[in-house]
C-alpha cells in the first residue's frame, strides 16, 4: 500500500509537487499522468525515497519513506522495482548479467541466481538472449530487460518513470501487456506516462497531475 500525504516538493523555489495526496491500495494498477513537467517523475523519485520531501508523509508498504535511516534505505528500495524510461542497462555485461546484478550484491546464491534470470526473462520473451549485451538487442528487447531487472526482487511495488516512452505503438503495448500480467500476479504498479492514447487502450485507474497538483483521481481513462 502507498499513502500519499499532503505531499509537495520544489527545486530552487519552483514548485513541482504542491499539496498532492492519494492512496494506492496493494495490487492495483495505477497510471500517473500529465504533461511534461507536471510532477510525474518527481512523484516517483520521492517514493523511491531518491529524494526527500519537503512537507508532507510517504508511507510505502508500512514504511515512513522520509523517516528512514540511511542504513536502511538500501532494505527499503529492495522491496521495489524500478525501471527508467532510459533503460539505465550496465553496457558491459550481458542480458544475464544485468538481471542477476542486484541479486549477486545480495549475495544470493549464484545457482539461485541463475534460476530466477532464467525465470524473468522467460516471462519477458528473452529467454535466448541471456548472453547477449544491450548494444545487440532493440529498444523494446533493452526495456523488456529493464523489466526483468526490477521483476528479478520479486517486489512488492513496481514503479514505473514513462517504460514506454523510447517505444513503437505496438511495443509498447506489448510492454503494458507486460505490465498488466504482473499485475495480476500481485505486484502493485504505478505507471507513470504521457501517453493518452495507452491510457486508453488500457483503462486503469489515473491520477492526472498538472503544474503540481492532483488534479483528477479516476477510472478508465484521462477524461
Amino acid at each position: 500500500m502507498i499513502l500519499i500525504e499532503n505531499l509537495s516538493k520544489s527545486y530552487g523555489g519552483r514548485p513541482a509537487l504542491k499539496g498532492v495526496s492519494a492512496q494506492v491500495e496493494q495490487g492495483e494498477f495505477v497510471f500517473l499522468t500529465g504533461p511534461s513537467g507536471a510532477g510525474k517523475s518527481t512523484l516517483l523519485r520521492l517514493l523511491y525515497r531518491a529524494e526527500l520531501p519537503d512537507e508532507g508523509r510517504i508511507v510505502v508498504g508500512g514504511a515512513d519513506v522520509a523517516s528512514l535511516r540511511r542504513s536502511e534505505i538500501a532494505s527499503f528500495r529492495r522491496r521495489l522495482g524500478v525501471v527508467f524510461q532510459d533503460f539505465k542497462l550496465l553496457r558491459r555485461r550481458t542480458v544475464a548479467e544485468n538481471v542477476t546484478f542486484v541479486l549477486a550484491l545480495l549475495n544470493v546464491p549464484e545457482r539461485d541466481q541463475r534460476k530466477r534470470a532464467f525465470q524473468v526473462l522467460r516471462q519477458m520473451g528473452l529467454q535466448h538472449r541471456l548472453g547477449a549485451f544491450p548494444e545487440e538487442l532493440s529498444g523494446g528487447e533493452q526495456q523488456r530487460v529493464a523489466v526483468a531487472r526490477a521483476l528479478v526482487l520479486q517486489p512488492d511495488v513496481m514503479l514505473a518513470d514513462e517504460p514506454t516512452g523510447n517505444l513503437d505503438p505496438e511495443r509498447s503495448h506489448e510492454l503494458m501487456e507486460l505490465f498488466k500480467t504482473i499485475n495480476y500476479q500481485g505486484t502493485t504498479v504505478v505507471l507513470a506516462t504521457h501517453d493518452r492514447s495507452l491510457i486508453e487502450a488500457h483503462p486503469a485507474r489515473t491520477l492526472t497531475l498538472e503544474r503540481g497538483r492532483l488534479t483528477r483521481d479516476g477510472w478508465g481513462g484521462v477524461g
